[in-house]
């Protein structure tokens, strides 16, 4: 055909069993007489002619290569939507802007587009429509919204299950505690805080393998500085039957797998654990792996962020010895019996129960007991009855889902005491929440759990629909705008049948709940009388299916009523309670102090399950009500979890009941930006002004900056408000930032100018005061030197000083060891003397001895000793002369009587001899006394003077004679102490000798 060439973009109508008739784009490959060959989207080629060629139709330019904001598209369709998602999926684009609703197609990959490089560059750019669609501009969107208007923000992520609803919430919060955090503990603890709460709230399913079983908000507060100050998490639904039953393919909760894969075996043999496949709780979806999860390694990661968000160690084994005691409750198996013609049963392995027991510190006979009977009271008596095998396998289970369901509450306000912070209702003070909620779900068997998360998404979809269609509309005809009404799919009949009604479907469950012989068949039967005729509801074909159907906006789905009612119920029984009260393990007791402060009664009347999930719900829809919302919607590219694959049919679902189209059509004919005129004016006044428009009241002041800036005439104004397009906003925003900016370079040239002045003029003081501070230490170094020399001067003087004193002491001191010396010696020569005088003494009185020998020899010969000794002394002069011997040792006095001589011997040396009175001697050398004994004692006395004499005489002391006399004397005086020889023969011999001797 001439209207058609190669290479050009149509768009192909296809018909599809699934009715499904979207168009396909496609590309012309050749043109002939007969028809087109076209290759389409997915690859395939198709050839059109004939009557077909009415299928073929052209395409706008803006469809082709795709853009980044879909109000953009040249043409608004559902293919023209589909299609831009697909080009920009197939290049590695997944996100895509409506307005500010951003959609994000799971790349089933991760790419590098995540990492700081991206947070700076968005977190630093004033204008995010400027920069690729990406979580991140999302974030900051929010961010900036709350820190320009402080207001709190929320962002609001949507989508079914393995959409990456998860992935992108943990990107955003990423992302906060960067731009908004200080580097700090606080930060850390609520990045952590999601791999704890993935392990425990998160498992395999068939659609996702890391699917959300719990919903969560996350609250972010920040100072007036936008500076975080703390977080809080509030959990929504926990799945608690996913703990004990399992669809195939699918896994239990995370933490099981990987508390399993990472204890060393020293934990394992304490905890009693062996392997995934020997746990009943674990191998009922015959699926222990889950492809690209490290278990082992994603347990050191929980064990890391346990002490980061300060989780004792303590804890951290007690948290694990539940969770090993809840697998070793699976494997207790029971047996029927036949009791009193009564249905009963009997655990079989003990050794599972023994496990339990000293797990959790309660007697194993207590748990047989509890297992396997029911109590009542009947008369005032406690009565036990058996119970069957059926009875006893949910007794069991309740109490293993009502233990995990309790320890995840305490796990999460565990988390909110370390990461909460009291000042969050302070001045100034604002939030930005993050809703990870469950997505849409229809499995081949869904229940109670499908039933509250697809109610949940119901009441999100309605305010996503409120907020975008049903309140953007009223606020235009409030404001009185001329408007073309879009229409929308309104979900608001579904949830008034589930929930609004006075005898809406839950309502009814918790009637039926409470009482005693309630059913899920009587309660299927109700609701199928109440509500058979909504358009909402669907009956179910056949009473043995006990189901019904609900009409979400998203599909129908189709509920199984089996087991509803004991899940809405959600209550411990009082054998259960009473078993706990059993257990020594305070963990166990804390967490169900609350069913033990209860009565029975009490306990019965307790809400349901879904009545406190539906008024969780209504808090938080409350919550988000309060703040301005924003939205993420996440998309699922096929059911194969494959990266690159883009099954179209599941996306057009998506799209279609997610009301993307109408959105799309609502962003591009309304107004996303709105003011009221008061907020306009104090906003862009600083545009006003450099317009010099003048002042006038609010309004025309509003009107006249828009006329002036703003050339088109997509903006209008209302009665109390101007709305504007997006790219309006960017616009003012621009301008308004280049004015500041240049506002700011004024005021920071001033300030400059300014603080060079001032810091001149602390230069001036400074050296000022440098230059004073450094003559006084030049000054003071001089000073200081002077003062060393003086110091080292008197140094010298004093070491002369000390030196001469030190001489004169050793002087005196060698002087006084030289006296100490002679001294000694003097001593010692004493001694010696003695010594000597003592020998001579002993001498004196040998010779004595002997002496006395010879005068009694003599007596006989008086007159021969007379001459002799007269002739020794030689005293031939008549007349004596007297001297005076008394400064010498031996003093001799002399007198003349009657013309004779005398000798008179007064005085010993020093020794202490004692005098004797003289003796006469005639001149002729005759004793004048006739006895012979006083010759002897006379003799006896010069001799012992003599010895005396000769013995006190030393080195160091010399006696000098007085005259002549005493010399001669002394002379003489060796005679008569020298050795006696032996008399000579004969008597002129003997004579003679005796004579000498004398």
């Amino acid at each position: 055909m001439a209207f058609y060439s190669k290479g050009d973009h149509v768009w192909l109508a296809i018909k599809d069993v699934k009715d499904f008739n979207v168009p396909i784009g496609a590309v012309v490959k050749s043109v002939d007489g007969l028809g087109m060959l076209l290759t389409d989207d997915q690859g395939e080629e198709r050839f059109v002619g004939g009557s077909s060629l009415s299928d073929v139709q052209s395409m706008h330019p803006s469809c082709i290569c795709g853009v980044d904001d879909m109000i953009q598209l040249g043409e608004l369709t559902e293919a023209a939507i589909l299609r831009n998602l697909f080009i920009r999926y197939h290049g590695h684009k997944i996100y895509t802007h409506i307005g500010m609703v951003l959609v994000a197609v799971n790349p089933y990959q991760l790419y590098q587009i995540y990492g700081r490089q991206q947070i700076d560059m968005y977190s630093h750019q004033t204008d995010i429509t400027e920069l690729p669609p990406h979580v991140f501009s999302t974030a900051q969107h929010a961010f900036i919204s709350m820190k320009r208007r402080l207001h709190n923000q929320s962002i609001i992520i949507s989508g079914e299950s393995g959409a990456g609803k998860t992935e992108s919430t943990k990107l955003i919060l990423r992302y906060l505690t960067v731009v908004g955090g200080q580097h700090t503990t606080l930060d850390q603890q609520i990045l952590d805080a999601n791999p704890i709460l993935e392990a425990f709230g998160n498992a395999k399913t068939v659609r996702n393998d890391n699917s959300s079983r719990f919903g969560k908000y996350i609250n972010i507060y920040f100072n007036r500085h936008a500076v975080i100050e703390g977080a809080r998490i509030e959990q929504y639904l926990l799945e608690k039957s996913r703990i004990v039953n399992q669809m195939p393919d699918e896994r239990n909760y995370h933490i099981f797998y990987r508390l399993l894969a990472g204890l060393s075996d020293k934990e394992k043999h304490k905890l009693h654990l062996t392997e995934a496949k020997d746990y009943h709780y674990l191998s009922q979806g015959n699926c222990f792996v889950c492809e690209g999860m490290d278990d082992a390694h994603e347990f050191l990661n929980i064990r890391r962020a346990m002490k980061v968000l300060m989780f004792s160690e303590e804890e951290h084994w007690t948290i694990f010895t539940l969770l090993a005691a809840i697998l070793h409750l699976g494997n207790i198996r029971f047996q029927a019996l036949i009791q009193d013609n009564m249905e009963a049963c009997a655990i079989l392995n003990d050794d599972s129960v023994e496990s339990v027991a000293e797990l959790l510190q309660i007697p194993s006979e207590r748990i047989h007991e509890a297992f396997t009977s029911k109590s009542t009271y009947a008369s005032g008596e406690l009565i036990y009855s058996p119970i069957a095998e059926e009875s006893a396998k949910h007794i069991r289970d309740a109490f293993v889902k009502g233990m995990y369901g309790r320890l995840f509450i305490w796990i999460v306000s565990k988390i909110n005491a370390s990461i909460s912070k009291p000042a969050v209702d302070s001045q100034g003070c604002t939030s930005l929440g993050v809703l990870d909620i469950f997505g849409f779900e229809n499995f081949n068997v869904n229940s109670f759990e499908q039933l509250c998360i697809n109610y949940a998404n119901e009441k999100l979809h309605s305010f996503f629909v409120d907020h975008v269609f049903k309140m953007e509309q009223a606020e235009y005809s409030r404001e009185g705008l001329e408007w073309s009404a879009v229409d929308f799919v309104d979900n608001q009949e579904v949830i008034e049948t589930l929930a609004k009604k006075p005898l809406n479907c839950f309502a009814l469950m918790d009637e039926e709940s409470r009482f005693p012989q309630g059913s899920d068949e009587s309660f299927l039967q109700k609701i199928t009388s109440q509500h058979g005729n909504s358009s909402c509801f669907v009956k179910s074909k056949s009473l043995s299916r006990a189901s019904f159907g609900v009409v979400h906006f998203a599909g129908t789905i189709e509920y199984n009523v089996r087991g509803i009612l004991d899940k809405n119920r959600d209550t411990f029984s009082a054998d259960l309670v009473g078993l706990i009260c059993e257990s020594k393990m305070d963990f166990l007791f804390n967490m169900f102090a609350k069913e033990m402060a209860m009565g029975e009664e009490t306990r019965k009347r307790s809400p349901t399950l879904s009545a406190q999930f539906r008024r969780s719900l209504d808090v938080l829809m409350k919550m988000l009500l309060s703040c301005e919302p924003s939205f993420v919607r996440c998309i699922k590219p096929n059911e194969l979890k494959k990266p690159m694959i883009f099954d179209r049919y599941l996306c057009w679902q998506q799209l279609k009941y997610s009301g993307m189209l109408e959105t799309v059509k609502i962003r591009r004919a309304g107004f996303a930006i709105r003011y009221t005129f008061e907020e306009f004016v104090n906003r862009y006044h600083i545009i006003m002004k450099d317009l010099k428009i003048p002042r006038m009241s609010h309004k025309e002041m509003s009107e006249a900056l828009a006329k002036q800036l703003l050339l088109d005439v997509e903006w209008t104004i209302g009665h109390r408000m101007i709305f504007l397009k997006d790219h309006h906003g960017n616009l003012l925003e621009r301008t308004r930032d280049s004015l500041l900016t240049n506002a700011v370079v004024v005021l920071q040239r001033a300030t400059k100018r300014f603080l060079r002045h001032k810091k001149r003029q602390k230069q001036t003081c400074a050296a000022v005061l440098i230059q004073k501070i450094w003559k006084g230490y030049r000054d003071k170094k001089a000073y200081l030197q002077i003062l060393k020399g003086i110091t080292r001067l008197q140094a010298v003087l004093k070491s002369r000083l000390l030196s001469h004193k030190f001489k004169c002491v050793r002087e005196e001191k060698r002087r006084a060891e030289q006296e100490k010396e002679r001294r000694l010696e003097r001593e010692k020569q004493e001694r010696e003397h003695e010594a000597k005088m003592k020998k001579a003494q002993e001498d004196a009185a040998a010779q004595i001895q002997r002496m006395f020998s010879f005068i009694t020899e003599e007596e006989e010969t008086g007159a021969e000793a007379a001459e002799h000794k007269n002739a020794l002394f030689g005293r031939t002069d008549a007349q004596e002369q007297r001297r005076d011997y008394s400064s010498s040792p031996l003093s001799l006095g002399a007198s003349a009587v009657d013309g004779t001589s005398s000798l008179r011997v007064d005085q010993v040396n020093r020794s202490g001899i004692m005098s004797y009175s003289p003796r006469v001697f005639n001149g002729f050398g005759r004793v004048t006394q006739s006895r012979s004994s006083d010759l002897a004692i006379t003799l006896t006395a010069l001799i012992l003077g003599l010895a005396c004499q000769q013995g006190s005489t030393s080195e160091d002391e010399e006696t000098v004679p007085r005259d002549e006399h005493d010399s001669e004397a002394i002379s003489r005086a060796p005679e008569f102490v020298s050795p006696l020889r032996s008399p000579p023969k004969g008597p002129q011999g003997s004579m003679r000798w005796r004579t000498e001797q004398s």
